[in-house]
């Protein structure tokens, strides 16, 4: 593993140092399932994507991304995390015979997460049902984490927590579900309820202490599947969700020693333009005092949409800088492949 720095789009430095963990147990089985097991985990298939070496996202993600997509119907649309597909102009999912299948990228909701891709020529799969409501999928449930490649690659977990989760990334999740035990293919796998089979929600991050309480601890989180249906048609129709975008600073932000620290500036976007600086820390958004990264982002999402003007202090070693970024719409920041 000493030549691969990136696994399932994320850097493997400083996330899994030796690698790529085994799969750990236990496997479901038919006796803890109320469905036909086969058929369900049937429909989790692999996903490679090939993305533009000048591509926004490559210099974080890299240009050769692998992991899963969840068949949700007939038509070979498969739900994926999002930033397996960001830019991508090559997508193929793992076919029902072992041969790849070409797809292509349909739409990507940034506030999500989700990425949809459909395959030129149907799997011939059963797909999994999405399920309209993980509002009572709760800690302690019994769930089906599942990775390409049938009951081999799945793991029946639990829930140890439901949660808000805020990203670097100008991201945000009111309800966020985390799992044990750790799956080591997690970008874009599935949370399958063992008893209705229904899809609760998509793999999205490797996370230490998911339960909140242990921080020996390894885990995922995943992104609830509810949140897909009310943007489902403007993804597939349009490629993005339809509401108002809001405001993109363009800078990933860390929580750290009770700062919020900026830890990385995208090239050209709205804070590079404004000279915010890695290593700057936030202090105020719109002259009121930031308490977390997701009162951060609150607030300056409450400012307006994308191109909302948003009064920025930062400290920068001893001295105190304001300055007022034009936010942008990440979308605009994107290489989007042509849509067919």
């Amino acid at each position: 593993m000493t030549e691969v720095t990136r696994a399932n789009g994320h850097r493997l430095d400083g996330i899994l140092p030796l690698g790529e963990p085994p799969m750990p147990g236990p496997q479901p089985t038919n006796d803890d399932v109320s469905f036909d097991l086969e058929a369900g985990l049937s429909a989790v298939r692999s996903l490679r994507s090939k993305i533009p070496a000048d591509a926004h996202s490559a210099r974080n993600l890299g240009t050769e991304r692998e992991g899963n997509a969840v068949l949700i119907d007939s038509d070979g649309t498969l739900v994926t995390i999002g930033y397996l597909i960001t830019e991508a102009t090559d997508v193929m999912i793992g076919g029902p015979d072992g041969e790849e299948v070409p797809a292509q990228v349909v739409g990507y909701d940034h506030r999500t997460g989700f990425g949809l891709v459909r395959t030129v020529d149907t799997l011939d799969l059963p797909p999994l049902k999405v399920a309209n409501d993980v509002g009572g999928v709760f800690r302690d449930d019994k769930v089906i984490v599942a990775g390409a490649g049938g009951v081999s690659s799945a793991i029946l977990g639990q829930v140890v927590d439901r949660r808000e989760f805020a990203g670097s990334w100008e991201y945000l999740l009111e309800s966020a579900i985390f799992t044990t035990p750790l799956h080591p293919r997690w970008s874009g796998g599935a949370l399958i309820d063992p008893r209705s089979g229904l899809l609760l929600g998509i793999g999205s991050l490797f996370v230490q202490d998911p339960s909140g309480e242990s921080a020996e601890s390894q885990g995922n989180m995943f992104v609830p599947v509810d949140l897909l249906p009310p943007i489902f048609e403007e993804l597939v129709t349009t490629g993005r969700a339809q509401t108002q975008a809001k405001p993109w600073l363009g800078m990933q932000t860390t929580e750290a020693l009770g700062h919020l620290v900026v830890s990385g500036v995208h090239e050209g976007g709205p804070a590079d333009n404004a000279d915010i600086q890695v290593g700057d820390i936030v202090e105020e958004i719109e002259s009121s005092p930031v308490e977390s990264l997701p009162d951060m982002y609150r607030k300056i999402w409450a400012v307006g949409g994308a191109g909302s003007d948003i009064s920025v202090s930062v400290v920068r070693g001893s001295r105190q800088i304001d300055v007022v970024i034009r936010s942008g719409d990440r979308h605009d920041y994107l290489i989007v492949p042509r849509r067919h």
